[in-house]
């Protein structure tokens, strides 16, 4: 079973509604069709976002889906205006869910992409908590235990700068906040995910090679980097998913296809099922 098809099964289990704001693409209409099909989740369609996020908010809907017509700028503006964020978090950022084809011996894997979407140059305290979102993200969504990599041009010293320097304190934040978190950094990609790179370049680390959240040092990078693995690798690319909000309204890139709202409106019912925070 796939990855996309455990989403699904997952969220029929739930039972929930999923408010699908952007009926005049007929993506979203399509898509609508296929969740209520496949009884993944009952799909209520419209043609206003403000309407929707109100929605969430008064709770007669447990999740919105949104971004094949809007902008992520205006999804963000509309979730911070109508729902605000969760208790305790101070930036709103994002991830993507990779599926990517095997490269280490484990078969198909999912990969985390912090942050594509929302924040372009996210100083230390920043991307500190853009780690924090992907990991509560992840855990939700995809089930397993984060393995965090802050990731930069230099890998444990070999080079510098203030890029590097930025992502070592970050990564000194993210450790302070989340000592119960494996994480390792600063690392280049290749030593973040391939264990014969790792060994070389990372001796000991228990996470080099082994990373399954990337967390890049600005949106630039994030974002290149998911559209070139999703166009070049055949990855599958589920997001953004929307971090920090307080109910789940999860937005879309413009290019999306009708299987892959399919797919982020399981995430958002997976996310409509999170804990309260204490």
């Amino acid at each position: 079973m796939t990855f996309t098809d455990r989403l699904a099964d997952r969220a029929r289990r739930l039972g929930r509604t999923v408010a699908l704001p952007e009926a005049q693409d007929p993506r979203v209409s399509a898509a609508a069709a296929l969740l209520s099909r496949r009884a993944i989740a009952t799909p209520v369609l419209g043609n206003s976002l403000e309407d929707a996020v109100a929605m969430l908010r008064d709770g007669r809907v447990d999740a919105v889906v949104a971004g094949a017509v809007h902008t992520t700028a205006e999804v963000a503006r509309a979730g911070l205006k109508g729902v605000g964020l969760r208790s305790g978090v101070r930036t709103l950022s994002s991830s993507f869910f990779m599926e990517v084809r095997e490269f280490r011996g484990r078969g198909p894997e999912v990969l985390t992409f912090a942050d594509p979407a929302v924040v372009p140059s996210p100083g230390p305290a920043r991307l500190a908590e853009i780690a924090a979102g992907a990991v509560r993200t992840r855990r939700l969504v995809v089930g397993d235990e984060p393995q965090v990599a802050f990731l930069s041009y230099s890998t444990l010293g070999s080079a510098a700068g203030r890029a590097v320097d930025r992502v070592r304190e970050g990564l000194r934040l993210f450790r302070e906040a989340h000592p119960d978190v494996a994480v390792a950094g600063e690392l280049q990609a290749d030593a973040a995910l391939v264990p014969e790179v790792a060994r070389t370049k990372a001796p000991g680390s228990l996470v080099a090679g082994r990373a399954n959240v990337l967390v890049f040092p600005d949106l630039n990078a994030a974002n290149i980097a998911y559209k070139l693995v999703q166009r070049l690798a055949g990855a599958t690319a589920l997001g953004p998913v929307l971090q920090g909000l307080s109910a789940p309204l999860l937005d879309l890139s413009r290019g999306v296809s009708v299987e892959e709202i399919v797919h982020v409106a399981a995430i958002a019912v997976l996310l409509s099922d999170a804990p309260e925070p204490s």
